[in-house]
Protein backbone atom coordinates (compact mmCIF):
# COMPACT_ATOMS: atom_id res chain seq x y z
CA UNK A 1 0.00 0.00 0.00
CA UNK A 2 1.44 3.29 -0.51
CA UNK A 3 0.78 6.00 1.67
CA UNK A 4 1.79 9.71 1.29
CA UNK A 5 3.88 11.57 4.33
CA UNK A 6 5.36 15.17 4.17
CA UNK A 7 5.26 15.25 0.36
CA UNK A 8 6.88 11.79 0.15
CA UNK A 9 5.40 8.55 -0.91
CA UNK A 10 6.57 5.56 1.12
CA UNK A 11 5.34 1.56 0.02
CA UNK A 12 4.05 -0.43 3.32
CA UNK A 13 2.91 -4.27 2.81
CA UNK A 14 -0.08 -4.58 4.89
CA UNK A 15 -2.97 -6.84 5.57
CA UNK A 16 -6.44 -6.19 5.43
CA UNK A 17 -8.39 -7.07 8.15
CA UNK A 18 -11.43 -9.11 8.18
CA UNK A 19 -14.47 -7.53 10.52
CA UNK A 20 -12.94 -10.03 13.35
CA UNK A 21 -9.36 -9.50 12.85
CA UNK A 22 -10.89 -5.80 13.60
CA UNK A 23 -11.79 -6.56 17.02
CA UNK A 24 -8.25 -8.08 17.63
CA UNK A 25 -5.68 -6.29 15.92
CA UNK A 26 -2.19 -6.60 17.44
CA UNK A 27 -3.86 -8.68 20.64
CA UNK A 28 -2.03 -11.57 21.88
CA UNK A 29 -0.02 -11.51 18.63
CA UNK A 30 3.72 -11.11 18.55
CA UNK A 31 5.87 -7.91 17.30
CA UNK A 32 7.07 -9.96 14.36
CA UNK A 33 3.33 -9.89 13.33
CA UNK A 34 2.20 -8.12 9.75
CA UNK A 35 1.26 -4.75 9.50
CA UNK A 36 -2.71 -4.69 10.07
CA UNK A 37 -4.90 -2.06 7.85
CA UNK A 38 -7.93 -1.10 9.43
CA UNK A 39 -10.67 0.29 7.14
CA UNK A 40 -13.56 2.33 8.52
CA UNK A 41 -16.93 3.08 6.66
CA UNK A 42 -16.80 6.84 7.49
CA UNK A 43 -14.31 8.96 8.32
CA UNK A 44 -13.76 9.61 12.17
CA UNK A 45 -11.97 9.96 15.45
CA UNK A 46 -12.05 6.09 15.72
CA UNK A 47 -10.51 5.01 19.17
CA UNK A 48 -8.66 1.76 19.75
CA UNK A 49 -6.11 0.44 22.36
CA UNK A 50 -3.34 -1.40 23.22
CA UNK A 51 -4.83 -3.65 25.84
CA UNK A 52 -3.23 -7.19 25.73
CA UNK A 53 -0.54 -6.03 23.17
CA UNK A 54 2.53 -7.25 24.98
CA UNK A 55 4.91 -5.02 22.17
CA UNK A 56 4.96 -1.48 20.79
CA UNK A 57 3.93 -0.51 17.50
CA UNK A 58 3.38 2.64 15.83
CA UNK A 59 -0.38 3.69 15.02
CA UNK A 60 -0.39 5.71 11.73
CA UNK A 61 -3.91 6.99 10.79
CA UNK A 62 -4.81 8.18 7.12
CA UNK A 63 -7.53 9.87 5.27
CA UNK A 64 -9.20 8.67 1.98
CA UNK A 65 -6.15 10.10 -0.15
CA UNK A 66 -3.81 8.07 2.14
CA UNK A 67 -2.20 10.69 3.48
CA UNK A 68 -0.40 10.19 6.80
CA UNK A 69 -3.55 12.88 9.24
CA UNK A 70 -1.10 11.45 12.44
CA UNK A 71 1.28 8.98 13.82
CA UNK A 72 0.93 7.65 17.16
CA UNK A 73 3.98 5.40 19.41
CA UNK A 74 1.73 3.20 21.09
CA UNK A 75 3.02 1.38 24.41
CA UNK A 76 1.52 -2.07 25.51
CA UNK A 77 -1.74 -1.95 27.68
CA UNK A 78 -2.64 2.28 26.72
CA UNK A 79 -6.37 2.25 27.33
CA UNK A 80 -7.28 4.57 24.80
CA UNK A 81 -5.52 5.94 21.98
CA UNK A 82 -7.66 8.56 19.53
CA UNK A 83 -6.36 10.67 16.33
CA UNK A 84 -6.93 14.38 16.86
CA UNK A 85 -8.34 14.31 13.32
CA UNK A 86 -11.09 12.36 11.74
CA UNK A 87 -9.44 9.10 9.46
CA UNK A 88 -10.42 6.79 7.22
CA UNK A 89 -7.96 4.13 7.86
CA UNK A 90 -5.06 3.05 10.23
CA UNK A 91 -2.40 1.18 10.42
CA UNK A 92 -0.50 -0.66 13.10
CA UNK A 93 2.95 -1.34 12.60
CA UNK A 94 4.60 -3.41 15.22
CA UNK A 95 8.41 -2.67 16.26
CA UNK A 96 10.21 -5.36 14.80
CA UNK A 97 13.67 -5.60 12.40
CA UNK A 98 11.32 -5.77 9.42
CA UNK A 99 9.61 -2.41 9.94
CA UNK A 100 12.87 -0.43 10.93
CA UNK A 101 13.53 1.15 7.92
CA UNK A 102 9.76 2.13 7.55
CA UNK A 103 9.31 3.32 11.34
CA UNK A 104 12.97 5.05 11.14
CA UNK A 105 11.38 7.58 7.86
CA UNK A 106 7.72 7.79 9.78
CA UNK A 107 9.16 9.15 13.62
CA UNK A 108 13.38 9.28 13.23
CA UNK A 109 16.36 7.20 13.97
CA UNK A 110 16.19 8.43 17.68
CA UNK A 111 13.26 6.14 18.38
CA UNK A 112 15.08 2.62 18.32
CA UNK A 113 17.94 4.00 20.38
Amino acid sequence: MKIFFKNKSLEIKVKSLSPLGKFTGLMFRSSDNENLLFKFKKHSRHSIHSIFVFHKFLAVWLNGENKVVQINLVSPFCLSIKPSKPAGKLIEIPFNKKNEGIIKKLVGKEIFK
